[in-house]
């Protein structure tokens, strides 16, 4: 399955999304590592505007392997570097 995260700044964060990119890159580059996780992309949107998200993470993995991925170091580094520089998120699986 796909399980993407959507994800908009705070307005101070936006101002830094250029620097930002790359940590998101670095923290889920190890996203392989996870058992039933094959692999993450990151996309930065390339529209601004006000009503649209900023980034999104697509993690291709074994539906199963949520539960390792939730409970991941990857994930928290991402929940504990990123959480309070997120306005809002969205997540979305499919198959």
């Amino acid at each position: 399955m796909k399980h993407c995260i959507i994800a908009k700044y705070t307005p101070q964060a936006y101002e830094r999304r250029a620097e930002l990119l790359p940590r998101i890159r670095e923290i889920f580059a190890v996203a392989g590592e996870i058992p039933g996780v094959r692999g993450a992309e990151v996309y930065p949107n390339c529209v601004a505007r006000e009503n649209r998200y900023d980034v999104m993470i697509v993690l291709e993995m074994d539906r199963d392997a949520l539960p390792l991925y939730d409970d991941s170091e990857m994930h928290h580094r991402w929940k504990d570097e990123f959480g309070g520089l997120l306005e809002k998120k969205a997540i979305f699986d499919y198959e």
